[in-house]
């Protein structure tokens, strides 16, 4: 099983209070390279930070990576939009940052970004393969390519509380802006990406594609980013069996209902529960008071944990193993 995480960023993130992806806005540009350093080596190696939330959550990828000490799985980092370099070893697919969807064109090369991934997606060797994303905002450019494609389905929050609201007001004037209305782009995917996405979303709905179509079992491994990146596909006409991998964290979100998602969308459904209720410890708590959910494949590398036999308990312990060697406790508030 290989594992593809595709990093990118989207200027989307530094509207006020969109996304929990960063202790502070000026540090959540640097969010993606430094979650695919922690999964390819562990650590930072060039990024300055060790992402966490304000309030001290740390990132999914100390998760995504306990389990690849686990499972040694290997990983391939696609540069889906990076704004800031990272250490980790890359595949280009040609990704410029995203813009504010508010602004117009947010991803102008979709359709090359798209192209690129999915001829990526063709020439890999494997037989399966996961796709995971780190994106901060990203559940934002989600609903506004889910509503230009006429889907209605929710989107998860990195935060406790879903500031679904200003979300919609967001994807409204991003609409405004391309001077479209909910479902004008229906069966036209990469219009969809370019007047309400982000490059990474053009990424994994390239990639996916483009496995699909030469036969790769594809499951996609993350929350409701995901499930735009499945919409995506189904409206480039592709019907190929799918699966999405994710958390019981976005499974219990009443915002997505994630059942009903899959089922309109024709995805297999494949839902994980680390159990960290059971660990009194900082990596796991504040998911459990609502913080995070998903993100950098983390609901994807749980179910490769128990599709091998590995219970959440020894997760958990890696998980711990992970955060105490980033010295994630100097964060806790």
């Amino acid at each position: 099983m290989r594992f593809v995480l595709a990093a990118g960023t989207t200027r989307t993130a530094e509207i006020d209070g969109i996304s929990a992806a960063g202790a502070a806005p000026d540090l959540m540009a640097h969010t993606p390279s430094a979650d695919a350093e922690i999964v390819e080596y562990g650590r930072p190696i060039r990024a300055p930070i060790v992402p966490v939330s304000p309030s001290g959550c740390p990132t999914p990828a100390v998760v995504t990576r306990a389990v690849r000490e686990r499972l040694e799985f290997e990983l391939t980092v696609i540069d889906a939009g990076l704004a800031r370099p990272t250490g980790a070893p890359t595949v280009s697919v040609g990704a410029q940052h995203g813009n504010d969807i508010r602004e117009g064109k947010p991803v102008p090369d979709a359709n090359d970004v798209y192209k690129a991934g999915c001829e990526f997606g063709a020439a890999l060797p494997d037989d399966s393969i996961m796709i995971g994303e780190t994106i901060p905002g990203g559940t934002t450019t989600a609903l506004g390519v889910l509503t230009a494609l006429g889907e209605e389905i929710g989107v998860s929050s990195s935060l406790p509380e879903n500031p679904l609201g200003l979300k919609r007001r967001v994807v409204e004037e991003a609409l405004a802006t391309s001077e479209l209305d909910s479902g004008d782009t229906t069966g036209e995917p990469i219009l969809a990406v370019t007047s309400a996405g982000d490059p990474v979303l053009a990424t994994v709905a390239g990639v996916t594609a483009g496995a699909l179509e030469s036969g790769t079992n594809v499951t996609l491994a993350g929350g409701t980013q995901m499930l735009a990146a499945a919409a995506l596909v189904r409206h480039a006409g592709i019907d190929a069996p799918l699966g999405l991998a994710t958390t019981s964290f976005v499974a219990d979100d009443k915002t997505v209902a994630i059942d009903r998602a899959c089922s309109a969308l024709e995805l297999e459904l494949e839902i994980t529960d680390p159990g960290f209720d059971e660990a009194d410890h900082v990596s796991m708590r504040r998911y459990v008071e609502g913080e995070g959910k998903e993100g950098v494949g983390m609901g994807g590398a749980l179910a490769l944990a128990r599709r091998e036999g590995i219970g959440m308990k020894p997760v958990r312990e890696s998980i711990i193993e992970v955060y105490d060697r980033l010295d994630g406790d100097a964060h806790e508030p």
